[in-house]
């Protein structure tokens, strides 16, 4: 017996005897009626799917070098979307992710992007870590009017009506930490890191914050490179991704901080931290000695690196794990719960943390869910419109989030000190820090 289960909630049953020849089933009339309607009935039935969900991107990289980090912003986002979903969706329809991989190729960011607007039609994307892969397919979504949740720590010095930064700017990370080691007394401040726009950028930032403080440009270390003209275009020690040498840039550090009242600004990026912490250890710095604030190393990274070599480091971030709040404790219970029965394959389920890029992912899509449900649309424009209020907030693992009219956010900022366990004990609270993102050439006014 073949059943055909027609959507008008009737079931039409055709018997097929042996006893029927191929040709009186084909002359029935009842057998022709029925193909008729399912022809009909199937693009309704696709269309009816097809309105019950809403598309949703998600641009981060699951292979190549910055897999390591990226892969477990898609895994936050996906667990983000599965609570959302358990909860009835958005606007009624269920989120459905349109994952794509750029493979750690800048160029291929823009391409992808391009897919995921013009081809998938995406309401919006979650994606993108390094600044060079967000600059590489920004003119794509300011082009398609598309629209971007950036979740990482970055240099600022942009906005873009198409991009809403969740991620850490300058004065949300780099500039509280040097507020923090100024009041443990510090009065030398080595810069060392990757050499491409984040930390680049940044130090120019610490450059200038660090002589309005009072620091004098002896007392910065690693180096200043000027222009014809005389002026300063870069601060700093920088290696290329993936540096391993770092014997000589230490026995710099511990002959700048042989006085005792130095540290290091450190936004090396990737595996390189490895080398540069083993290379600390052997020097017999400690980080009672000099120690070193690391603006790219969350928990995350921390699983892959030789926590007994950062013991005592420091840390500045929106979010850590430790964060003993009722929120933050619901937050990291529902993401295990999730690992262990709901993660698809795909998904590692040993060994999990959660850190602030992760936290700053999960916060950009109930910020877009609240925006979505305000403006009753998920048009792009009225979206923004509503994100662009000042009204939208999302009381997070980290904290509270506010949407800025600037398309930063408005959150918690902490200092924390490295443990063995690869966890950080919190040292200080920022409470509710705005994100301001052009901050070049603003500390040295009237100096």
């Amino acid at each position: 017996m073949a059943r055909l289960l027609l959507s008008s909630g009737f079931a039409a049953v055709i018997n097929l005897k042996k006893t029927h020849s191929i040709d009186m089933i084909k002359s029935s009339r009842l057998f022709g009626s029925l193909l008729a309607s399912l022809a009909i009935l199937a693009t309704p039935l696709k269309s009816k799917a097809a309105e019950d969900t809403i598309k949703v991107g998600v641009l981060h990289d699951l292979s190549g070098t910055m897999a390591i980090s990226e892969t477990s912003l898609r895994d936050i986002l996906l667990f983000a979307f599965d609570e959302i979903n358990k909860k009835g969706g958005v606007l009624g329809k269920k989120i459905e992710p349109v994952i794509v991989d750029p493979g750690s190729d800048w160029p291929t960011f823009a391409t992808l992007a391009k897919r995921l607007l013009e081809q998938d039609k995406v309401a919006v994307v979650f994606g993108c870590w390094t600044s060079v892969s967000r600059k590489s397919c920004l003119p794509v979504f300011e082009k398609d009017n598309g629209m971007l949740f950036y979740p990482v720590q970055y240099e600022g010095e942009e906005l873009s009506k198409n991009i809403f930064y969740t991620a850490e700017a300058v004065n949300q990370q780099a500039t509280p930490a040097v507020d923090y080691l100024l009041e443990q007394g510090k009065k030398k401040f080595y810069l060392v890191g990757t050499d491409y726009v984040y930390p680049q950028t940044t130090n120019l930032v610490l450059l200038e914050y660090l002589r309005s403080k009072g620091i004098p440009l002896e007392n910065i270390g690693g180096g200043l490179r000027k222009d014809d003209s005389g002026k300063v275009i870069s601060a700093g020690k920088y290696t290329p991704f993936g540096h391993t040498d770092y014997q000589q840039i230490v026995a710099d550090i511990k002959q700048f901080a042989a006085s005792g009242d130095a540290c290091v600004i450190n936004t090396i990026n990737g595996d390189s931290n490895v080398p540069f912490f083993k290379e600390i250890a052997n020097s017999g710095l400690s980080a009672a000695d000099c120690p070193v604030v690391s603006l790219s190393l969350s928990e995350d990274e921390l699983r892959s690196l030789p926590t007994k070599n950062l013991v005592g480091e420091l840390g500045c971030w929106s979010y850590f794990m430790s964060l003993d709040t009722a929120a933050n404790k619901k937050f990291k219970a529902n993401w295990a719960e999730w690992l262990k029965n709901d993660a698809p394959a795909e998904v590692k389920k040993e060994k999990r943390v959660t850190c602030s890029p992760m936290v700053l992912s999960y916060d950009g899509v109930y910020l877009w869910k609240a925006a979505v449900e305000k403006a009753k649309s998920f048009d792009v424009d009225k979206v923004r419109e509503v994100l662009e209020s000042g009204d939208i907030t999302f009381d997070g693992p980290g904290g509270k989030t506010t949407v800025q009219k600037n398309h930063h956010v408005t959150k918690n900022v902490y200092v924390g000190e490295t443990k063995a366990n690869g966890q950080f004990k919190i040292l200080k609270e920022f409470k509710q820090v705005y994100g301001e993102p052009f901050l070049k050439g603003t500390f040295m006014k009237g100096q």
